[in-house]
């Protein structure tokens, strides 16, 4: 079996990296906007080559570049997290029309890098009936291009990571590579948090570590990163912080330092940012990493990242998939997660609520089809005729960037840029 080759885009601070590299991928480049980010892959992997910018410039870095070419493999792996605000339940789920949106200008590059297989993760979110028109998009587009594709909701704790943290997966490859893909199966419970932190909570002498960990009986609530929009460092929003405190942590900031030996505290101690990461999964043993910068930027690495022992299990499974060294089975592989998107888009003209329903096989109340249209307009241009007739719906373009020079999403991007990350 040759190594396996991969470039990995929006990478943050090298979660999914690590991940990855403990499943045997070597990285051909890393793509990544936030210098600090940038700054820790650096350190930790300084014979990497890692690009810093807009993934979406091509000044930074050319998806053309790596197209195939002859004599030379195909990359194996395209991978990275893009960006979580256009699709977070706790935020506007402004999706295609979100200039943080990469989603869907990720997947268009499959078409040009043409690599074995495609591995995209994205917060629960994603997989709300909000987006199903925007998912149908994107498995169709990877259909089109010669790709077999699937979306899974994984939780990190089903692999050993002590938190819920929820991620939603896209994985694609070729059909005769795909048929050998097996979706990771779970390992067992996790730690708790005061089984995972102990040895860190009483690093200085804290008398009442033991005590602590025995209270911190479960598994943490997703770490919450923030960003330079919204959001600092503490451990998320109010109902996380009411979690937290049942865990006998306090989640309104971040130590810099362990408790000391007498210290008391009224909720809890608050963690610091080595035991926010060793929540995440980096261990300091097979998940060894340093975060370079100040505590705040720390924690937002830490806290955005993809755990690594969930991006190595994916990789493992990509890895057996590629080299066809799992159980081969048949798989459909055409998956639908919004007819009515379908049927419009193969009319490709004005269709009826009746036409609609007819083409679906659904059967829909006037006021429930124009819900799902309302959903499929605020990522799709919709036409609407009125008239003597009934109403009568056409798709139109996808409002999403894909590339386009003269989208919406560069001006916004570059009016936006210090906020975002």
């Amino acid at each position: 079996m040759t190594e396996l080759r991969v470039i990995e885009i929006c990478a943050g601070a090298g979660g999914q990296a690590l991940g990855l590299e403990r499943a045997g991928f070597k990285h051909e480049l890393s793509v990544e906007l936030d210098e600090n980010a940038v700054n820790t892959l650096r350190h930790n992997r300084p014979e990497w080559k890692v690009a810093q910018g807009d993934v979406a410039d091509l000044n930074v870095w050319d998806p053309t570049d790596y197209a195939p070419q002859p004599g030379t493999p195909a990359i194996d792996l395209l991978a990275g997290g893009v960006p979580c605000p256009p699709f977070t339940i706790a935020g506007k789920q402004l999706g295609a029309t979100d200039e943080r949106d990469l989603f869907a200008w990720a997947v268009e590059q499959v078409n040009i890098i043409r690599p074995r297989a495609l591995m995209l993760e994205n917060v629960r979110g994603l997989s709300m009936p909000r987006f199903t028109g925007y998912r149908q998009h994107v498995l169709d587009r990877l259909q089109e291009f010669g790709y077999a594709a699937e979306w899974r909701l994984l939780h990190a704790a089903d692999y050993g990571v002590p938190q819920l943290r929820p991620r939603f997966v896209l994985i694609a490859m070729a059909p005769e590579d795909f048929a050998y893909f097996h979706w990771p199966e779970p390992i067992g419970d996790p730690p708790t948090v005061g089984e995972t932190l102990l040895p860190l909570m009483s690093a200085n002498g804290w008398k009442g570590a033991e005590d602590w960990a025995h209270r911190a009986s479960d598994i943490a609530p997703t770490i919450v990163g923030g960003s330079k929009k919204h959001g600092g460092a503490d451990l998320g929003p109010t109902r996380a912080k009411r979690a937290w405190a049942e865990l006998g942590v306090d989640a309104m900031g971040i130590a810099n330092a362990a408790p000391g030996p007498d210290d008391t505290f009224a909720v809890g101690p608050k963690l610091t940012c080595e035991m926010v990461a060793r929540i995440q999964g980096w261990d300091g043993q097979e998940f060894k990493w340093h975060f370079t910068g100040r505590k705040t930027s720390n924690y937002r690495q830490i806290g955005n990242a993809f755990p690594p022992p969930v991006a190595k299990v994916l990789g493992e499974a990509i890895a057996a998939a590629l080299n066809h060294t799992a159980e081969r089975r048949e798989r459909d592989l055409d998956i639908e997660h919004d007819l009515i998107y379908r049927a419009l888009r193969d009319k490709d003209d004005f269709m009826t609520a009746a036409q609609i329903c007819r083409a679906t096989d659904l059967t829909l109340e006037p006021h429930e089809l124009e819900r799902r249209i309302a959903l499929l307009g605020r990522d799709f241009h919709i036409e609407i005729r009125n008239g003597k007739q009934p109403p009568a719906y056409k798709l139109g373009a996808f409002k999403a960037f894909l590339g386009q020079e003269d989208h919406i999403r560069h001006d916004r991007f570059d009016q936006n840029r210090s906020r975002i990350s």
